[in-house]
C-alpha cells in the first residue's frame, strides 16, 4: 500500500503528495471559510486501485480538523462525498449532492 504525505502547496493551490516520481495533485479554490475541491490528478503509474479513494479522504480529513467547509466540484470528489455520509458534515449548508 502506497503511504500518503499530504503536502498543502498554497502557492499552486493543490493538495500533493508524491510516489515515487510521479505526483498526485487535488486542486483547489478557495473562498470565505469554504474550499472548492476542483480536480484530481492521479498520474497513471500509480496502479494501486484504492490509492484515489484514500488521497481524496486524506484532505478530507485535513480540511475536518481544521472546520473548512467543502464544496466539492470534481465529480470524483462528490462521488466520494456521496458515497461516504460520514463527511457529508463537510458540506456548508444548502449544498446537496
Amino acid at each position: 500500500m502506497i503511504e500518503i504525505v499530504l503536502k498543502n502547496n498554497e502557492f499552486l493551490r493543490q493538495f500533493e503528495t508524491k510516489v515515487n516520481d510521479s505526483l498526485a495533485r487535488i486542486e483547489y479554490a478557495e473562498q470565505e471559510r469554504k474550499i472548492f475541491l476542483t480536480k484530481v490528478v492521479v498520474p497513471d503509474t500509480i496502479k494501486d486501485k484504492s490509492f484515489e479513494e484514500r488521497f481524496i479522504k486524506s484532505v478530507l480529513e485535513v480540511l475536518s480538523e481544521k472546520k473548512i467547509k467543502v464544496v466539492p466540484t470534481s465529480p470524483k470528489i462528490a462521488g466520494f462525498v456521496r458515497r461516504n455520509k460520514s463527511y457529508k458534515s463537510l458540506l456548508p449548508v444548502g449544498i446537496k449532492l
